[in-house]
């Protein structure tokens, strides 16, 4: 599976962006994704992640009712729509594809065997 972003770009504080991710791949419909962000001078964490279904979702506390994850296996994309956008959100946006078929969707970086090249969100306060 190989995966590249698009759409990030600098947006005021409590505006939305979405973020997508297009996969290439026939396993993809089978795999699970996920969306991480890394800060500068910060280690990479966990943002969202999506069963390979659609059906079960997992986010981090910090963007609990903020952002929401979402897939389209005939299209063979992922997407994160951002809303009420804080200047905490900044950070490189990385699409990632785990390498086991699960129903419950995972959190850890190591299980995500794909990786996309990232794309900027910039939050301006």
């Amino acid at each position: 599976v190989q995966l590249v972003e698009s759409g990030g770009g600098l947006v005021q504080a409590g505006g939305s962006l979405s973020v997508s991710c297009a996969a290439s791949g026939r396993t993809f419909s089978y795999t699970g994704m996920g969306w991480f962000r890394q800060a500068p001078g910060k280690e990479r964490e966990f943002v969202a992640a999506i069963n390979w279904s659609g059906r079960s979702t997992k986010y981090v506390d910090s963007v609990k009712g903020r952002f929401t994850i979402s897939r389209d296996n005939a299209k063979k994309m992922v997407y994160l729509q951002m809303n009420s956008l804080k200047p905490e959100d900044t950070a490189i946006y990385y699409c990632a594809g785990d390498y086991l078929v699960t129903e419950v969707p995972r959190t850890d970086p190591i299980m995500y065997e794909y990786w996309g090249q990232g794309t900027l969100v910039t939050v301006s306060s």
